[in-house]
């Protein structure tokens, strides 16, 4: 663990975020300026080194086959065509190399960092896999199947390309690890004597790969400085929800003790509704249980209290599942969608599309793609008053296509080529959309939980009879009890149940107009 980057100096900070109270924008918290300059530095997205370590064997395992079928074609194929039964040292011996890498510990961060010295032990495991190949071969008696000049330039040039990718990928992930990209950004939740002694534990544990962004806590007398063994307080815990939204961070780690019942609650019904892991830490705690009631970052133990939604592979999973099954959709929904814009266009004079600003992923603002439904000079950009039955404002071919949600159908544009919405998901609300006058968000405590994933076109609710018209705040609560629902208990299986039943929820036209 590294201590922030410092682009300011730490008095300076401390007194511009104890000194500067937090400005309001449009009836939210604002941020003070240690905090927006904190916040800029961490824009960039952080690499997740689950994913480099898995994409690290995906990629070794395809060179390998690579170049084994590369020496087949060039020196076996034109002497005696093609033999299926190369196939198999082909696929198990890429296996078996990836697995004896593993196994030597070639896939950790450390050795993509170290280079020359886990190079060797690279070496050691496509060595071993090769003998066992041989090994094999020979017990079997079928050696004479398989040519021993293809198994050599199989050897070297596996080895070549091994090689050549390792060193490659030890010089990125270097400048990755000075760039702070592979470190978990964490924020310390709570301050004074329980966060100097959990930074401490931290700072002690040199391999959890945690970096202490900045520390966030309501206290403004002596029980909480502000700064904190090396780390600047950087403002209250509600600023800390416009900071999360911000900045790309990954934890939360609460300092408070587990005895404060009351403020432990407080601070989660403020801070779950951030897509980021919240920890509670345990290391002072004299209370003990089972190491596996326990999470780790290096040797400190942690409480989990929530988890990022659809994070590392789930996250890659989704994403290819909305590319690829979007496209397919999209690419079958082209004739439908040039006939809707065809009849917008001899309906009423204006575009056939209509661009509406609506909540996305971490209430990032996101431009929504819809066929316009309503004349031109009477469209409702933010929403701020819901279309009701018989609307004047929906124009004929408008009151068709809401009914049938065909209206919708150019948000597949965001899925597959904006990548800002998902096939499902919670729906995307417009910034100024009410029920029974009020902003959704007044309405429901923890209303912006919904936007820890990526919003959808189709979702729970959708399926489930919540579509259309939010009028009452009994809608808009039962709405957004399924979108978290949703949240907790998605898979990909769950999407394909929701696109399956998507047409059949439209049937019913109730509420949609």
């Amino acid at each position: 663990m590294t201590h922030q980057d410092q682009t300011f100096d730490l008095a300076s900070a401390a007194a511009m975020a104890d000194g500067t109270r937090a400005t309001v924008i449009d009836g939210r918290t604002g941020l003070n300026a240690a905090a927006r300059t904190v916040a800029a530095g961490l824009a960039r997205r952080p690499i997740s080194p689950v994913l480099l370590t898995g994409f690290a064997r995906l990629i070794e395992f395809t060179m390998i086959l690579a170049a084994g079928a590369t020496a087949y074609v060039w020196y076996v194929a034109p002497q005696s065509g093609i033999d299926w039964w190369y196939a198999v040292p082909l696929v198990a011996g890429s296996l078996i190399a990836v697995l004896f890498i593993q196994i030597a510990h070639g896939y950790a961060l450390s050795a993509f960092r170290a280079g020359g010295f886990h190079l060797g032990r690279v070496f050691v495991a496509w060595t071993l896999t090769f003998a066992l190949l041989a090994v094999i071969a020979f017990f079997a008696k079928i050696g004479g199947y398989y040519s021993r000049v293809w198994f050599g330039l199989w050897f070297a040039s596996g080895l070549v390309m091994v090689t050549a990718f390792r060193l490659s990928l030890t010089a990125t992930v270097r400048d990755w690890t000075d760039a702070g990209r592979l470190q978990r950004r964490a924020v310390i939740v709570g301050g004074g004597k329980p966060a100097e002694e959990l930074i401490g534990a931290l700072d002690a544990s040199p391999h959890g790969g945690v970096r202490i962004c900045g520390i966030f806590d309501d206290r403004r007398d002596e029980r909480s400085p502000a700064v904190i063994a090396g780390y600047a307080k950087l403002g209250t815990v509600a600023e800390l929800v416009d900071f999360g939204r911000l900045a790309r961070i990954d934890l939360l780690i609460v300092s408070l003790p587990i005895t404060a019942e009351n403020r432990l609650l407080e601070l989660l019904q403020q801070l779950w509704v951030l897509p980021v892991d919240i920890r509670l830490s345990a290391h002072t705690n004299r209370l003990r249980f089972r190491p596996r009631s326990y999470s780790f970052i290096g040797a400190v133990p942690l409480f989990d209290v929530f988890d990022k939604p659809i994070a590392d592979w789930d996250f890659v999973a989704k994403s290819v599942f909305d590319r690829v099954l979007g496209g397919l959709i999209l690419l079958c929904a082209l004739p439908v969608m040039a006939l809707v814009a065809l009849a917008i266009r001899l309906d009423s004079r204006g575009p056939v599309l209509f661009r509406q600003k609506r909540y996305g992923f971490n209430n990032e603002l996101i431009e929504v793609f819809k066929f316009r439904s309503m004349y031109v000079d009477q469209t409702d950009a933010n929403a701020s008053r819901l279309v009701t039955k018989d609307d004047p404002r929906v124009t004929g071919v408008g009151r068709f296509i809401r009914k049938t949600s065909l209206d919708e159908l150019p948000q597949l544009f965001n899925v597959v080529l904006k990548g800002n919405l998902s096939l499902v998901g919670p729906r995307p609300h417009a910034v100024k959309a009410k029920a029974e006058k009020r902003l959704y968000d007044e309405v429901v405590n923890g209303y912006f939980a919904r936007h820890r994933v990526k919003p959808g076109i189709t979702g729970w609710a959708q399926i489930n009879g919540w579509r259309g018209e939010t009028d009452t705040e009994e809608k808009i609560h039962r709405r957004v009890e399924h979108d978290l629902f949703y949240i907790e208990n998605w898979s990909v299986g769950f999407d394909l149940y929701i696109l399956a039943m998507t047409p059949f929820a439209l049937l019913s036209t109730h509420n949609a107009y």
